[in-house]
């Protein structure tokens, strides 16, 4: 298993891949930890997750060089990782407590209530262009309510995965509670039919949720799944322009494009996108591209040749179909994996760019007649993660936001992922939420309890 840094793709280092042995150890350890650890009181458990809070923040410089090493990701972007990382581990380990509490229900009993007690092992099958907070995000609740946490993480970031694993144990964790699984996905099947593996949460691509999903369902276990998304940025005439496109290119470009719940689509009613279009132009050639390590790079390269591959065919194909490459040209990859951020205009469905979810600084324009059609064209996607609003008028927006399919839709705002609100999507994006209340309770067992 091979970590290559995506600026050069020269060998980081490379890792011993588990043995069927040692996986079926490391899960056995995993369920002794487990029978412990799901009778610690949620105090104790606080007084960890807050240690591991402490050293994300004492560390971040070490784990911050270690994801843009090897991600690519640009420097600072790396740095908020960690403190967004930091802040899940702080919010469940003051709020899972009261979130699991015993919710007493009056019915024909002497006495009725609902209990959230841990199910045991959860395995974790994580991407790797948020290589800390993906798995911190699946964690930090999981491990609050009871549970065990094992992670299979994507091959090209092993060294965050072993990273993760040893704050945990530094942070006083049992040994094994929480453990790295380093295996390449053609064994994910074999530990799911483990009976020890109670639950599946993934985070990744589509084809990835469907086959976990499929076998996590023969073996009738519970899945959580976040999968792609090719969410709609909509701008009404009524909206704040200025604004608006400036927030585009942000939503756009950050992580170097590589995001589920990135803008990918931007629909912009005609008699404003002109100027939308001058405004985002403007913005995109202002971005540095460059080495993830500069402070002042916005622009990183992509994390495999693979996925640079993949942007430029469906570049080169919505192009041949119509669409206007107004900015951008696809640099050589001899060097690194890096394309200079794309603005493609006349972007319309039967093109890559509209119909496929892109993985990378690539806007994709798309104008519409107006505010019906506006609606009617962010719907036509597989995909229902996100999608951002933009209109003046709070009265509009409310009577428009039951009409958009997505998991979440964000008013005047960029789209981002928050421990106190629900994260996931519908349709090809997934099923299942995340974060907030309703993610910690994904993994419990909801047990009603009747006496007389």
């Amino acid at each position: 298993m091979k970590s290559i840094d995506p600026s050069t793709n020269l060998l980081i280092h490379d890792y011993q891949e588990f043995t069927a042995e040692k996986i079926d150890s490391v899960i056995s350890y995993a369920q002794k930890a487990w029978k412990n650890w799901k009778n610690i009181p949620f105090a104790n458990r606080a007084v960890m997750m807050k240690n591991a809070a402490s050293l994300l923040r004492s560390k971040s410089e070490d784990y911050s060089r270690l994801m843009t090493l090897e991600m690519g990701k640009p420097i600072r972007e790396s740095r908020a990782e960690v403190e967004k990382s930091t802040w899940v581990c702080e919010y469940y380990a003051d709020n899972a407590e009261q979130m699991l509490a015993v919710e007493t229900v009056q019915t024909d009993a002497s006495e009725s209530y609902i209990t959230c007690e841990p199910i045991g092992i959860i395995l974790g099958v994580m991407p790797w262009n948020f290589p800390f907070w993906q798995v911190f995000r699946f964690a930090a609740p999981a491990l609050m309510a009871g549970n065990a946490c094992l992670l299979k993480h994507s091959s090209n970031v092993s060294g965050c995965s072993l990273a993760i694993e040893k704050l945990f144990t530094d942070a006083g964790f049992p040994e094994d509670i929480f453990c790295s699984l380093l295996i390449s996905s053609i064994e994910v099947e074999r530990i799911i039919e483990n009976p020890l593996i109670k639950a599946v949460t993934l985070t990744g691509s589509e084809p990835a949720g469907r086959s976990v999903a499929a076998c996590a369902g023969r073996n009738l276990k519970k899945t959580v799944m976040e999968l792609g998304g090719s969410d709609p940025l909509i701008i009404l005439e009524d909206a704040d322009i200025f604004e608006a496109a400036q927030t585009a290119v942000k939503a756009r470009m950050i992580n170097t494009g590589q995001s589920c719940i990135a803008a990918k689509r931007f629909i912009v009613v005609e008699k404003v996108a002109d100027y939308f279009i001058k405004l985002v132009h403007e913005q995109i050639k202002k971005l540095k591209s460059g080495n993830p390590m500069d402070e002042e790079t916005d622009i990183g390269p992509l994390a495999r040749p693979d996925l640079a591959d993949e942007l430029v065919r469906q570049v080169n194909e919505s192009v041949r179909l119509g669409a206007e490459q107004v900015h951008g040209f696809l640099k050589s990859r001899k060097m690194g994996n890096f394309i200079d951020p794309i603005l493609l205009t006349n972007v319309k469905a039967g093109m890559p760019a509209f119909d496929e979810e892109t993985f990378g600084p690539l806007m994709a324009v798309i104008i519409a007649k107006n505010e019906e059609h506006a609606i009617e064209l962010a719907n036509q996607s597989n995909f229902g993660l996100g999608a951002s609003l933009w209109t003046k008028n709070p009265d509009k927006a409310k009577k428009l936001v039951p009409r958009i399919d997505a998991g979440a839709v964000f008013v005047n705002g960029l789209v981002k992922s928050d421990p106190r609100l629900p994260f996931g999507g519908i349709k090809n994006s997934g099923y299942g939420r995340e974060l907030s209340h309703y993610g910690i309770k994904e993994f419990v067992n909801i047990k009603s309890v009747w006496m007389k």
